[in-house]
């Protein structure tokens, strides 16, 4: 158990490096102490920064991807010694190219345990101190690619279509608890993402360098979370009309527009 204090709690998961790094730094700018985690050593160094932020700070090396490491942070959150106010449900990762010819069948079982199943496991647990204490703020990051067909993305489309139907149903069902469920909806925003999937030669990966910064995309979802809105776009102005036009166009042109974008460049002979 930590030091007690008076101060709200929050978890943020991948908070190592991207969104999930600024949220925490946010979070720890606007009083919580707070418990991170994510897959590599640098959360540590992470850390520091959020408890140079006046917070105190456990960090937590966990590969989510698997049942035994969830479970393990669930722990960690309890031995904490105080109750989740605040949790952002963030890790994420999603290979790419063609599900015939190109992916690998272990790589996309461990996107789908580490962007669903992670957080409906930890989502359970946290929902249910939440109700008991009638009250608690949740934000789940899911994307703008939640939202149409993802070509050459497949399994990673899936996956936050998930969380945003996940965020959207629980918002309604936990409102009269006090409870804030808000879908985080970025669109291609310049972070380890697209090194980790394997996107690095992409249209979408190279315009990710220009379009939404990790920052300002965690601020929106942060301010969108203390607000208690149920999603939110982020964070560039071309995201925000991506994701109301997106409703008006045929699926057939989205899926098109995504799959160009996805495609790997191809390197001359």
């Amino acid at each position: 158990m930590v030091n007690p204090s008076s101060k709200p709690f929050a978890v943020i998961t991948g908070a190592s490096t991207g969104i999930g790094y600024h949220l925490a730094r946010i979070f720890a700018e606007n009083g919580y102490d707070l418990l991170v985690t994510a897959d590599e050593a640098r959360i540590h160094e992470a850390a520091k920064d959020f408890e140079a932020a006046g917070a105190q700070v456990r960090a937590v090396q966990a590969d989510l991807s698997q049942h035994e490491e969830t479970n393990r942070l669930w722990r960690e959150i309890l031995e904490f010694g105080r109750p989740v106010d605040a949790i952002a449900l963030n890790a994420g990762v999603g290979p790419s190219g063609s599900f015939a010819k190109e992916t690998d069948l272990s790589d996309e079982l461990n996107a789908i345990r580490l962007n669903v199943l992670s957080t409906v496991i930890l989502a359970k647990h946290v929902v249910q101190q939440m109700v008991g204490r009638h009250g608690g703020k949740i934000l789940i990051t899911s994307s703008i690619a939640g939202t149409m067909p993802t070509p050459n993305h497949a399994i990673y489309g899936a996956t936050k279509a998930f969380l945003l139907e996940l965020a959207q149903s629980l918002y309604y069902e936990l409102k009269d608890y006090n409870i804030t469920v808000t879908a985080l909806k970025p669109g291609a925003t310049d972070t380890e993402f697209f090194n980790r999937s394997g996107m690095e030669d992409t249209k979408v990966a190279e315009a990710a360098k220009t379009s939404n910064d990790p920052a300002r995309v965690a601020q929106q979802g942060y301010d969108a979370l203390m607000s208690g809105e149920k999603e939110v776009f982020a964070e560039s102005l071309s995201t925000k009309a991506m994701g109301v036009l997106g409703g008006m166009l045929p699926d057939s042109v989205k899926a098109a527009q995504y799959k160009k974008a996805a495609e790997h460049e191809k390197k001359p002979a």
